[in-house]
């Protein structure tokens, strides 16, 4: 069985939680990447930075739709989230825009159980946790490339 160990990369490009929006944003794009994991001065994880967090920023804030119903207003978009979508269109900083506790994988998890969480959640990248400490990272195109190594077979 294939592990998350056989295939994670462990050339680790991180961002910090008060590193610049900008700064991070470039350097997702250098590198070629989906998303990068956030860790603390101590390298411990403390969330995941992916572009679609950083695409926010271009949106714009979603106008709440109200209705009327026998003489009440009912507000069809909930504040919390409304108030979410102003912290990261108005992020500074990697910690105002990360998702924060990431879901991880072991790097004795399946690859069955990573193809499953990254199909049925929309994970596009799973940082690799052993001990508490960010051990690697596993991306979709990491998963791809097993199956061009997987010998062709019934």
């Amino acid at each position: 069985m294939i592990t998350v160990r056989d295939i994670m990369t462990t050339d680790l490009i991180t961002v910090t939680p008060d590193m610049d929006i900008a700064k991070a944003a470039k350097t997702l794009l250098d590198n070629r990447i989906n998303g990068a994991p956030v860790v603390d001065d101590s390298g411990r994880l403390v969330g995941i930075l992916c572009q679609s967090d950083l695409i926010v920023q271009q949106k714009k804030l979603p106008i709440p739709t109200l209705f009327t119903f026998l003489d009440g207003i009912i507000q069809l978009t909930s504040t919390k989230q409304i108030e979410k979508q102003v912290r990261k269109i108005a992020a500074l900083k990697v910690s105002e825009a990360m998702t924060p506790k990431p879901v991880t994988v072991r790097p004795d998890t399946g690859l069955e159980t990573v193809a499953a969480l990254m199909v049925d959640s929309n994970f596009h990248t799973l940082p690799v946790v052993e001990d508490s400490r960010l051990v690697g990272i596993i991306g979709k195109e990491d998963v791809l490339r097993t199956l061009l190594t997987t010998p062709e077979g019934h």
